[in-house]
């Protein structure tokens, strides 16, 4: 690990989801390792898509897979039609093993089948894209493809017009022409622009490789990301930045290797959070690091997104300082983005991207915890864009940019993506704060909700673990704000139950942006409380995940392994493949009491042998402040598939405040599944 000066650049952003054109379907990329789990479906879509009745011409293509705890998957495809690419024919299947249940179909398309002989010729709809990318083409590409609209699927082509716009920002424009009467269908451009912020950083930490006289900015421990220097040239691979002593960059905007520092370091902390929060490896999910190539110029710092190497970057002046934590976190959030959800650039989804990035980009700058940079609700806000202190955008009141609004309309999504992403931003601030004044970290807000409502927040780490739900399980490319609401709210059902504090706050916060209410819809009951002189909630864990935290989805009603009682239990690990999940609540033992002691049901099967090798773990844990003390240990060779109770002294935590914990932990083979049922702590 280097410890490195980071200052001095500045942004004018213009990141890139390029490569577009040259996939026959979204990311990831064929250059991409594909996880065990989409090729393991993969070779199921013909059968997948007799299931689902397609049509003879469509063919289904895995784009990424989602596994709950219980063996639930949420797998997202892409579709062909006679060889075309669809554009908006994505679906998503949630199914349990051979059984397929919940499918939700982008635009509502079940079928894609169109007419594939063109009116329109090719060269009359590439003049078409050219015009209607309103700068100088420096390249016009196209090719016929099926375009789902919201009406219904349609052939078109797909114009690709490369140049600069006006503004001097790079464009790679994809214009969808009708094939048969020429109208634009819509637009999105690969490079999604914006102007976003630098922050000084101080002195910061990043991952390198090599020996003395010979230092690599290439950061083995996440998945290889490493950072190049294009030398001037805005395309190839550039050459990975080298250092004698590995200290890096000055701190200043005239030091080519502060360049990389601020691209290195952003990446590093964006891998680290979706890693450790979202339990996500890598961009793409796939262990793979990412590449972030610099362009040093007399005036500008650019970093490219190719298409088969993930990167973030922006066109970053030289002028102003750095590190631009939030802006990394965006950035590379465009990147998870187009791997699960691929929302278009254009209408409600454009919004909905562009405020995904925001959303994580600001989760990324609290993850960071940088004393130089505390986490706000604020985009923008160290580089003085405005010439007056203003910040870029504001989460708690996005109008107050001038551009932005704050609470969606059926008007919303005809807005540029930078301001029509305004509501979904709003919705993350009073998810998570709530309304009213207040400040946090010494920045004051006050935001109210559209409808008049006041309410609390669930806080931003419950909302950004539904939205990242939301996004990974519940959106495709078409999705809208109504969209978004219906998915917010089941997936904070699955993570919380529908009676929980969390559920009720997430459906709040999206009345409070006036998106209507649909069909998914909190609970109205109230929490079960402590059983007799059970000191925990939610004790059999039949209310869900309600009250208990820690990863999502071993907290499940799901058949695969039963309940002691009820038909709720906490069933962790029994997934095959290394892996670490964790459940508990905090509980209050009171002072006054002489003994106090933790019980619970234990059921263990496992594939694993069940003598002299221990090869998956489950502990029981009590954490009094930072201080985590292992109770007890079961493993694989405590195999036991009838249920047994234990108990265990937490005498020595009396007049504390600490937190129960259950952490399963499980290696790279062979299933081992601890289910626990009936937990209950008593003090006398």
């Amino acid at each position: 690990m280097a410890i490195v000066a980071a200052a001095g650049l500045a942004t004018t952003i213009t990141a890139s989801t390029a490569g577009a054109a040259d996939r026959a379907v979204p990311l990831p990329a064929s250059g991409f390792n594909q996880p065990a789990a989409v090729q393991a479906e993969q070779a199921l879509t013909a059968q997948t898509a007799a299931a689902l009745g397609l049509g003879s011409g469509e063919q289904l293509k895995v784009r990424d897979v989602v596994k709950d705890a219980d063996g639930t998957e949420y797998v997202r495809y892409d579709r062909t039609f006679n060889g075309l690419k669809v554009v908006g024919g994505d679906l998503i299947v949630k199914r349990k093993g051979e059984s397929i249940g919940q499918v939700t179909y982008n635009r509502g398309a079940k079928t894609v089948e169109v007419a594939t002989k063109p009116t329109l010729s090719q060269s009359a709809a590439l003049a078409k894209g050219a015009q209607a990318a309103k700068f100088k083409a420096s390249g016009n590409k196209g090719q016929l493809v099926v375009f789902v609209t919201p009406a219904k699927p349609v052939l078109a082509y797909e114009v690709v017009t490369t140049g600069v716009k006006p503004d001097q920002t790079p464009s790679v424009l994809h214009s969808f022409i009708d094939a048969k009467t020429g109208a634009v269908l819509d637009q999105d451009d690969e490079v999604k622009t914006g102007t976003g912020n630098s922050m000084y950083a101080g002195t910061v930490t990043i991952g390198t490789s090599g020996s003395s006289g010979s230092f690599s900015m290439t950061d083995p421990s996440r998945g290889g990301n490493y950072t190049t220097d294009l030398n001037g040239s805005t395309s190839g691979n550039g050459t990975t930045f080298t250092d004698p002593d590995d200290t890096w960059g000055t701190g200043a905007a005239s030091n080519r290797q502060t360049a990389g520092v601020d691209a290195h370091y952003g990446a590093q902390l964006t891998w680290d959070y979706y890693k450790n929060v979202h339990g996500r490896n890598g961009i793409f999910n796939n262990g793979q690091g990412a590449r972030s190539r610099v362009h040093y110029g007399s005036s500008y710092v650019n970093a490219f997104w190719d298409g088969t190497q993930m990167t973030y970057g922006d066109g970053i002046s030289n002028t102003h300082p750095l590190t631009a934590i939030d802006v990394a976190g965006h950035e590379m959030s465009h990147g998870v983005t187009e791997a699960t959800a691929n929302l278009n650039y254009s209408g409600d989804a454009g919004g909905l991207n562009e405020a995904t990035s925001d959303i994580f980009g600001t989760m990324v700058e609290w993850y960071a915890n940088n004393s130089s940079d505390p986490g706000d609700y604020l985009i923008g806000e160290k580089i003085n864009i405005n010439g007056d202190g203003t910040p870029l955008r504001y989460m708690d009141k996005p109008s107050k940019d001038g551009a932005s609004v704050d609470c969606w309309s059926t008007s919303t999504g005809g807005l540029d993506p930078h301001y029509s992403s305004g509501p979904l931003n709003h919705w993350f601030y009073l998810a998570s704060e709530g309304t009213g004044s207040k400040v946090i970290n010494g920045v004051s807000y006050n935001s109210t909700a559209c409808n008049g409502a006041t309410f609390s927040g669930v806080g931003r780490d419950v909302a950004s673990k539904v939205w990242y739900r939301t996004l990974s399980t519940k959106l495709s490319s078409g999705s809208t704000y109504k969209d978004a609401r219906e998915g917010a709210i089941t997936s904070a059902q699955e993570l919380y139950g529908a009676d929980s504090a969390e559920c009720k706050g997430i459906e709040a916060a999206f009345s409070g942006i006036a998106v209507p209410a649909g069909s998914a819809a909190c609970g109205g009951g109230t929490t079960p409380p402590p059983t007799g002189d059970n000191l925990l909630q939610n004790p059999g864990f039949e209310s869900g995940a309600v009250n208990w935290t820690g990863t999502s989805g071993p907290v499940t009603n799901n058949t695969g392994r039963p309940a002691r009682t009820g038909s709720w239990k906490l069933w962790l690990q029994g997934n095959g493949r290394a892996t670490t999940e964790n459940v508990g609540q905090s509980v209050a033992i009171p002072a006054s009491a002489t003994t106090a002691s933790l019980s619970f049901w234990i059921r263990i099967d496992t594939a694993e042998t069940t003598t002299a090798t221990v090869y998956d773990t489950v502990k029981v844990q009590v954490v009094d402040g930072s201080t985590a003390t292992t109770l007890a240990t079961y493993s694989n060779l405590n195999k036991n598939t009838s249920y047994v109770q234990k108990t265990l002294n937490l005498s020595a935590y009396k007049g504390k405040t600490v937190t129960v914990k259950f952490v399963g932990q499980e290696d790279s083979s062979a299933q081992t599944s601890f289910v626990i049922d009936d937990t209950s702590l008593t003090a006398s």
